[in-house]
């Protein structure tokens, strides 16, 4: 906080022209006195009560200008301060300060809170991810111990790992400002192949047949994003379907493109509430490892997409994903 000379030097450049002006009106009076003749003890009288109105009227407005400088230093010091401790306001200028600086406060304290709710996501989720990335982790450990020939049960595990991964990876990416959505005319039945493929090891594993109708569709997405939605369906419907099952994928009469599984389904009051975060229902109450995520990414997805996402199921018989893709109706330069 300034003292001294300079606090003063600072209340006279705030206050000049009312100075100057003050200053100019005793001269003109002291003139005007010494024009009409009057005696010099009238116009000496009269430079006196200018110096002290002058003084009197100034000390009242430095002592209310310091009181404000004091007060607004103070306040520098913890700048999130309620604006409610900003000093009375005396004109219209410092009224339009206030207005903002409380408008400043309002939008700081509101990004604050955005903050702290995101960090408070990130923990919750990272804290989900850690102990769901433990199990692959553990499972390679056991068959590394065993040394069995056969690795295919490795390779799963690691996939496994490598698709909890991505899943950081494009949370990650879902908040940030800067994602990298190239949207583009895709052939569908080329992006399902590609997520099959990557996924060819624990349908053989688990014995799980594939019906895959191909929908000889072309469609306007970010063949990325579209690729990790497909597997983040299809990594669900392998989840929960017993060994021996059946996974169906195919174009419905409405050009919604299905991925229907043979599973254990979901219970009908957990429909409603599957793509909220974290919430893992009855089936996650089975899987101690689920972490609700997936299907909660998939939603979002599809909005920054344009597509769209429902889920049918029937408690005991499986579950249908219907993924509304689209046709492109605009040509793309």
């Amino acid at each position: 906080m300034e003292k001294g000379p300079n606090i003063f030097l600072a209340w006279l450049s705030a206050h000049r022209l009312t100075v100057a002006a003050g200053l100019f009106c005793a001269l003109l009076g002291v003139l005007i006195f010494w024009l009409y003749g009057l005696p010099g003890e009238a116009i000496v009288y009269l430079i006196g009560l200018c110096l002290v109105g002058i003084a009197f009227f100034g000390a009242l407005s430095f002592l209310r200008f310091w009181r404000k400088h004091k007060t607004l230093c103070t306040m520098e010091e913890g700048i999130l301060m309620a604006a409610e401790s900003l000093p009375d306001t005396t004109t219209a200028i410092e009224e339009d300060y206030q207005r903002l600086v409380q408008r400043l406060l309002r939008e700081n304290r509101q990004l604050h809170a955005k903050i702290d709710g995101s960090m408070e996501d990130l923990t919750t989720y990272y804290t989900l991810w850690v102990h769901q990335i433990k199990t692959p982790i553990a499972a390679m450990d056991l068959l590394l111990q065993a040394k069995e020939e056969d690795t295919s049960a490795l390779e799963v595990e690691l996939q496994r790992i490598s698709q909890y991964v991505d899943m950081v990876l494009q949370y990650l990416r879902l908040d940030s400002e800067t994602r990298d959505l190239d949207l583009q005319r895709c052939q569908l039945d080329a992006v399902i192949r590609q997520t099959v493929r990557k996924y060819a090891k624990l349908f053989i594993l688990k014995k799980i047949r594939l019906t895959f109708q191909e929908t000889h569709l072309e469609v306007l997405s970010d063949e990325k994003w579209l690729a990790f939605l497909l597997e983040q369906v299809l990594s669900n419907a392998l989840k929960y379907t017993p060994a021996g099952g059946e996974i169906r994928i195919f174009q419905d009469p409405e050009e919604t493109l299905v991925i229907a599984d043979t599973g254990i389904g979901i219970a009908p009051e957990d429909l409603p509430r599957i793509f909220d975060k974290g919430y893992t229902g009855h089936n996650g109450r089975m899987d101690k490892k689920a972490t609700g995520i997936g299907l909660y990414l998939c939603r979002r997805v599809t909005n920054l997409l344009g597509h769209t996402i429902t889920v049918t199921s029937q408690l005991g018989q499986g579950t249908q994903v219907h993924l509304g893709l689209g046709r492109p109706k605009f040509d793309i330069e």
